[in-house]
């Protein structure tokens, strides 16, 4: 049973930070993935930021430079700092945590919050 927990959504104007965290807990697997994934209205949800437990970090371009994100083993927390944010930015986040084990693949999420970037 794994659970993680997302806060630091809210409504902020073009231009400002906003830092999300996701606590996660339960049975996570040493070797994973962390990352935070948006979904904007009438949109696919997309990939904001992963990092490896490892520490390779992977960003699209549309956020390269913007946003970064970085893990805290110790409290399993992962957090996305998000600066000079634009309208094109609102959207769900989603934090998520995967994994591989003997063949098969272990993913979950958190419940989403709501990012909203005013002009």
């Amino acid at each position: 049973q794994v659970q993680l927990v997302e806060s630091g959504g809210g409504l902020v104007q073009a231009g400002g930070s906003l830092r999300l965290s996701c606590a996660a807990s339960g049975s996570i697997f040493s070797t994973n993935t962390m990352g935070w994934y948006r979904q904007a209205p009438g949109k696919q949800r997309e990939l904001v930021a992963a990092m490896t437990s490892g520490g390779r970090t992977n960003y699209p371009d549309s956020v390269k430079g913007r946003f970064i994100i970085s893990r805290d083993n110790a409290k399993n927390t992962v957090y996305l700092q998000m600066n000079s944010l634009k309208p094109e930015d609102t959207g769900v986040y989603y934090c998520n945590v995967k994994w591989f084990l003997y063949g098969s693949t272990y993913e979950h999420w958190g419940q989403g919050t709501q990012v909203t970037v005013s002009s």
